[in-house]
């Protein structure tokens, strides 16, 4: 018995993504350097506050991963996120309004990642190029609606309630959401055709084609989910704050990416897990807390983020 333990161990760990395995040896590693430098860092109280701050991060990083998995990126995420906050708490007045705001910012969301994924998918426009386009026009639109100065819209109660609240005492309902998104995603990608498509595409978007699958509908769909997810966290983001703010996702552009190459998703498509994105935005969100710890001003988070993005690149991102 003790020989086939030791087999079915060996084959677990054959089969362990090793990006995936780094990941949390680096967050057990992070735990144990911040419990260093404060005996708070590992009370549950800041754990529980550090998973609410990492659900917003995850939410957001869904979409990302979905399209780095087709071989393309959404670079329109910042002004999306920006959108779906301020525009939940555009409608989000009186009770109507207050139930409406949440599917009205998700919305908005879905209709700008629709324009991108119809010009990658229909218009052979590099996703680069079209979802850097999109969110000039989303950050000038919004410019426009505010005219440039801060939003005087509040959240919602229901927004508030959704990134503040706690519907199961302990948890926070931000991870509830991200475990919903998250459930939701883990499905769609090991369970249905489209999320097979997903994979196949992202290695090789001529076979997908060939083998017939509708690989067009399902860029666009991807891009419109990846919108989708940005809002949503535009709109829990809000919530958290009380209110939208210019430029509020601009902070989530590179630690979404940088958690989901983290995870072990190749930047080249087909291939990557979701528990890779979770482990990543762990990591990331850990490490934004040491070095807010440390006192490290943006720069050079920034710096930090581009270094871990590139490190694992060399490890995990390249062809074989």
């Amino acid at each position: 018995m003790s020989d086939i333990a030791t087999r079915a161990k060996a084959s677990l760990w054959r089969r362990a993504d090793p990006a995936v395995a780094t990941s949390f040896a680096c967050i057990v590693l992070l735990l144990f350097v911040g419990s260093l430098y404060s005996r708070q860092f590992l009370s549950p109280e800041y754990l529980l506050q550090q998973l609410k701050v990492a659900s917003f991060l995850g939410v957001i990083a869904t979409g990302m991963m979905l399209a780095i998995l087709i071989g393309q990126i959404d670079l329109s995420l910042p002004w999306v996120v920006t959108v779906g906050a301020m525009m939940s708490c555009a409608v989000g007045h009186g009770l109507w309004g207050s139930v409406a705001a949440v599917p009205v910012g998700i919305l908005c969301g879905v209709a700008i990642g629709f324009v991108n994924g119809f010009g990658v998918a229909y218009l052979r426009i590099p996703s680069m190029i079209i979802t850097l386009a999109t969110n000039a026009v989303a950050q000038g639109l919004m410019v426009v609606y505010t005219g440039g100065f801060s939003p005087r819209d509040s959240a919602s109660p229901v927004m508030r309630y959704l990134a503040t609240g706690y519907a199961i005492p302990g948890l926070p309902n931000a991870a509830l959401c991200w475990v919903a998104v998250a459930i939701a995603t883990v499905v769609m990608l090991t369970r249905t055709t489209f999320g097979r498509s997903i994979y196949g595409i992202g290695n090789s978007d001529r076979a997908a084609y060939l083998s017939g699958v509708d690989t067009r509908r399902v860029v666009l769909f991807v891009f419109a989910i990846s919108g989708g997810t940005a809002a949503f966290g535009g709109v829990l983001l809000a919530g958290y704050a009380s209110k939208a703010a210019q430029s509020m996702g601009d902070a989530y552009l590179l630690p979404a990416i940088a958690a989901v190459v983290l995870g072990g998703a190749s930047i080249l498509g087909g291939r990557g897990t979701y528990l890779g994105t979770v482990a990543g935005v762990l990591l990331i969100t850990l490490l934004q807390s040491i070095l807010s710890v440390m006192q490290i001003p943006e720069f050079g988070r920034q710096i930090v983020y581009g270094l871990v993005i590139i490190c694992m690149l060399l490890l995990y991102g390249r062809e074989r």
